[in-house]
């Protein structure tokens, strides 16, 4: 599905006076393409990510959808956050469930369904553990398999590997591109690591810091499983630039 951003601002009343967080937003997201926003702390990208996925309404402007506006939340989009939002009360499989029974799909589907996912995110062993036993690697992929599990069209992430350790960030970075390969979807990322974004993302979008504006859309080349990052001297010189992007906002 395609998402399109158009003229969207975001303003926020506050007890100091309006803040503002977006500023003339225009953005196009192709249908299967990988995109990373990225920018500095406070620039409005989570805020954009909850304005595509119907939690909150822009001040200005619209997103639409494959042509709709976007009104509320809605079962082709499904998000992932930074800190899991799992239900400490259910189990690993109760989590990944979830999702089919707030959008009711038949109950005779929710076993293959969790089986599959369960299994593609590798915690098959540990589907009857609760949250709390399990490590932060761990939940983000109970949390990833719950937002797969309806099997949306569009996934947003908000810095879903930045609590991470890196040798676990760099796994389920890996385990994020295989599955995407095997079921391709449109995807915004919300990420402040600029490693990260060149290794998942076809494009990436730079924010400047408040209110968010985008400075640059960078392409970043090679963009495919067999070789997901350009070449390493490409890499640094993109990494260059986008950190002087930075800098300058």
């Amino acid at each position: 599905m395609q998402v399109v951003i158009q003229e969207v601002f975001k303003r926020f009343n506050t007890s100091r006076g309006a803040l503002e967080a977006l500023c003339g937003i225009n953005l196009t997201i192709h249908a299967g393409e990988f995109l990373a926003l990225l920018g500095p702390s406070g620039s409005g990208k989570t805020t954009l990510l909850e304005i595509v996925a119907g939690l909150t309404n822009a001040t200005k402007g619209q997103v639409l959808v494959d042509g709709k506006t976007v009104i509320g939340p809605s079962p082709q989009i499904s998000i992932v956050f930074q800190d899991y939002a799992l239900f400490p009360w259910r189990t690993v499989e109760g989590n990944v469930r979830y999702a089919l029974e707030v959008q009711k799909f038949p109950r005779s589907e929710w076993n293959d369904r969790c089986k599959q996912h369960l299994d593609m995110v590798q915690l098959t062993d540990f589907r009857n553990a609760y949250p709390s036993q399990l490590s932060g690697g761990m939940k983000q992929r109970v949390a990833l398999a719950r937002a797969l599990i309806s099997d949306p069209q569009i996934l947003l992430m908000d810095e879903p590997f930045a609590a991470l350790d890196a040798i676990t960030r760099r796994q389920l970075q890996l385990m994020l591109l295989q599955i995407i390969a095997q079921s391709p979807k449109t995807v915004l990322f919300v990420t402040h690591s600029i490693e990260e974004a060149l290794l998942l993302a076809d494009r990436i979008v730079v924010f400047s810091s408040r209110p968010g504006r985008i400075r640059e859309i960078i392409e970043v080349p090679n963009t495919d499983m067999g070789n997901r990052c350009p070449r390493p001297s490409r890499q640094i010189e993109l990494a260059e630039h986008i950190w002087r992007l930075l800098e300058s906002t």
